[in-house]
C-alpha cells in the first residue's frame, strides 16, 4: 500500500530529496521527518504541493480518489471555428528553463509559462509511461547546432536511465545539458555534441555520481523560422 512518502515521490519522479524539500520550502530536518519517519506536513505545505503539481490534497494525504481531478472545461475550437474535443490532447507544461547545448546554465525553480497541446494518440504511440513525466523546455547554446539550435523548444520525457541511443537531457552539477547519448560496452555512455568544438566525454552508468544524472529523453523539438 502506498504511503504519503510514495505519493509525494511520485510527483517528483527520480528527483533528489534536497530538490523536493527546496520546491516545497521545507528545511531538510522537517523534510526528513516526512521522508524517514512517516510524518505529515502542515496545511500550508500541502497547499504549496497542490499549487506546484495540481494534485488533490485528499489523494495526497489518504491515497483515496484521483490524484489529478478532472475539471469540466468549456468547449474548445480550432482557428477555423470548428469544435475540438479537448480529450484528444495531452497538455504539457512549458517552462522557462534552458537546457544548455553548450557547457550548461544554472537552472532555478520555475512555474510553468503555459501549457502546450499535443495529440494524445501521438503521445501514446511514443511513450507508455505517465504523461505527467512530460515537460517542454528551451535549448540554449551551439554545441548541438544543426540538430538542436539555440532557441529550439524540446518535449522531454522524464526518465533517469538510457535504454537506447538518442538525444537526452542530463544534469551535471546544477547545470542542464542536452546531448546525444551513445551506449557503449560495459555500461559506458558517450556524451556527444554535434559541434566538433565541444569534446565528447563519458559517463559510467554503474558508477553515477550524485552530481551527474540523466533527466529525460528528447521526444520532439519545435523551431521558429
Amino acid at each position: 500500500m502506498q504511503t504519503f512518502k510514495d505519493r509525494l515521490a511520485s510527483l517528483w519522479p527520480g528527483e533528489r530529496q534536497t530538490k523536493i524539500a527546496a520546491d516545497i520550502d521545507m528545511t531538510m530536518a522537517g523534510f526528513s521527518r516526512i521522508w524517514h519517519e512517516g510524518g505529515l506536513p502542515k496545511a500550508e505545505t500541502l497547499r504549496r504541493i497542490k499549487k506546484l503539481k495540481g494534485c488533490s490534497i485528499d489523494w495526497l494525504l489518504t491515497g483515496e480518489g484521483e490524484p489529478f481531478p478532472v475539471r469540466v472545461a468549456e468547449q474548445a475550437y480550432d482557428t477555423l471555428g470548428n469544435p475540438v474535443n479537448i480529450e484528444d490532447f495531452v497538455y504539457v507544461p512549458r517552462y522557462a528553463i534552458e537546457a544548455e547545448a553548450g557547457y550548461g546554465s544554472l537552472v532555478s525553480d520555475e512555474e510553468p509559462l503555459f501549457t502546450m497541446a499535443f495529440p494524445k494518440n501521438w503521445i501514446n504511440a511514443m511513450i507508455s509511461s505517465d504523461v505527467r513525466e512530460l515537460s517542454v523546455i528551451f535549448v540554449k547554446g551551439d554545441s548541438m547546432e544543426g540538430v538542436l539550435n539555440d532557441g529550439d523548444i524540446i518535449l522531454v520525457q522524464q526518465i533517469n536511465t538510457i535504454r537506447r541511443d538518442g538525444l537526452y537531457v542530463l544534469r551535471v552539477n546544477d547545470n542542464l545539458l542536452v546531448k546525444r547519448l551513445q551506449l557503449m560496452p560495459s555500461n559506458v555512455v558517450n556524451v556527444i555534441s554535434a559541434n566538433e568544438a565541444y569534446p565528447t566525454f563519458q559517463i559510467q552508468l554503474n558508477n553515477m555520481h550524485e552530481d551527474v544524472q540523466i533527466i529525460g529523453k528528447v521526444l520532439w523539438f519545435g523551431r521558429y523560422l
